[in-house]
């Protein structure tokens, strides 16, 4: 392996150098500084987070506007909204392998390679979107049996057969994102965030109440109107793609490719591990709201508004965790070392900075925050109690997704999923379980639970990470000796 110090971004010969590139920015890989890196990161986060930020209003404004139809629309839109967001999480995970392939790939000087690894994705894609489909096309017998009102399911089939109609396209827009994002061109997360959250907007207002001429179609019409803005997102991302001068060495559409079984084992490879861990910890937090079921109408209301709250501040870091991938990613594929223990550490610094920012607020000014919630003083007690809880496990919920982001970026995602399992299903929720039923703490022990969990797992994957990062200096130091 040739350990050269090129420029992550790096400009053709004859071509300026990128706006977000390390030249760009005043300075080198080499003569790379901790505020440097900070500013690199940031920079690519920024747009992640606002893109990220746009996907959680969606399902909010799905939530508010589903809600003036009654309450059984709005059930039947929570309900089929967590099936779907289930199935769409694993495959956005086992897509997450696109990002560290390409930004490898990118730091290594091979940049034009990525246009066949998006193309071997698209593939992927297509095969998850299929899967996706034919599940939710056939999951009758699973609301059913998980004991969902009878009244609703006709309806929740209903959406989920509309919302379907929309996977494959989503599946196929995140290939071209992670692509962009892989190339450290992370704007369009927010431009096409942006545009779903408008699109979303007006075709619930058209589809779900009838107005502009169409039908209305209730929560059925939610589902449309999802499925719409994945395939405009598409479009739109198409367009920018083909179009831009950034990808344009690429050729990503200048001809087809039959599926790779050697790529598209490489992919799954990486991506499967992270499938499999980001659906573990999802399900975490979706046993744990379903088990505060039992507890009563105060402690899930409560519930609700605390992990809410925690959701939206958890976008920052990640935002910044994908941002890590990136750097890490791009090190990696120029084979810098001092690079990726770089870009991982002041990754995790960032992150926990920003957790540190949220918890003050938690902790400070608990009331203002459950007040833009609810009024109902039970509620609210039992919110502020739980927020108090949230806080405690902002540094935690941190450091673990800052650290599985450098992780990815060195395609180690194998050792994080393992950790993940044991740290979630065989300490958190065991612990949680137990200290809320067997010895009645009520809903704090489940969220006691989660703070064991996210806490063992983000120290377990930043030692993981310190790890890698020295084997990579060992193995620049015996390549390379003297560098």
């Amino acid at each position: 392996m040739s350990y050269e110090s090129r420029p992550t971004g790096a400009a053709p010969p004859g071509e300026p150098p990128r706006p977000d590139s390390d030249i760009a920015m005043g300075g080198t890989v080499a003569g790379g500084t901790v505020r440097g890196e900070a500013v690199r990161i940031l920079r690519l986060a920024g747009p992640l987070v606002a893109g990220q930020l746009a996907t959680v209003a969606m399902s909010f404004v799905d939530a508010a506007m589903a809600g003036r139809l009654g309450a059984e629309a709005l059930a039947a839109v929570a309900v089929g909204a967590a099936v779907w967001a289930a199935v769409m999480i694993f495959s956005l995970g086992v897509l997450l392998a696109v990002p560290p392939a390409v930004s490898q790939l990118e730091g290594a000087g091979r940049e034009v390679e990525s246009g066949s690894v998006a193309r071997q994705a698209g593939w992927l894609a297509l095969g998850l979107a299929a899967v996706s489909v034919g599940f939710l096309f056939t999951v009758e017998p699973i609301l059913r049996g998980f004991g969902v009102d009878p009244a609703i399911v006709p309806t929740i089939i209903a959406y989920l057969r509309a919302v379907a109609l929309g996977l494959p396209a989503l599946y196929l827009f995140l290939v071209l994102r992670f692509l962009s994002e892989g190339l450290s061109h992370t704007r369009p997360a927010m431009y096409f965030g942006v545009l779903g959250l408008g699109i979303n907007v007006v075709g619930n207002w058209s589809l779900m109440f009838g107005h502009l001429g169409m039908p209305a179609l209730g929560a059925v019409g939610c589902g449309y109107a999802t499925a719409l803005v994945f395939w405009i997102q598409l479009a739109a991302m198409t367009i920018y793609v083909a179009w831009g001068r950034r990808y344009r060495a690429l050729e990503l559409f200048a001809h087809w490719e039959l599926p790779d079984p050697r790529m598209l084992g490489e992919l799954l490879a990486v991506g499967l591990p992270i499938g499999v861990a980001v659906f573990i910890e999802a399900s975490l937090f979706a046993i744990v709201a379903l088990l505060m079921g039992t507890l009563g109408t105060e402690a899930v209301a409560g519930h609700q508004i605390a992990i809410n709250f925690a959701s939206l501040t958890f976008m920052v870091p990640l935002g910044i965790a994908m941002a890590i991938t990136v750097r890490v990613g791009s090190a990696a594929g120029r084979g810098d070392a001092r690079g990726v223990a770089r870009a991982g550490w002041t990754g995790v610094g960032l992150a926990l900075a920003a957790q540190s920012v949220a918890a003050a607020v938690m902790i400070l000014a608990p009331e203002l925050v459950v007040g833009l919630y609810t009024t109902d003083p039970e509620v609210t007690r039992r919110a502020v109690d739980l927020l108090f809880l949230a806080a405690i496990f902002q540094l935690s919920d941190g450091l673990q997704v800052s650290a599985s982001g450098a992780l990815r970026g060195l395609k180690d995602t194998r050792a994080p999923m393992v950790i993940t399992l044991f740290a979630y299903w065989l300490v958190g929720l065991p612990a949680g379980w137990w200290l809320t039923f067997g010895s009645g703490l009520g809903p704090r022990g489940l969220w006691i639970g989660i703070i064991a969990g996210l806490t063992i797992a983000g120290l377990l994957l930043a030692l993981r990470f310190g790890k890698q990062a020295r084997r990579w200096k060992r193995r620049r130091d015996r390549d390379c000796p003297g560098t």
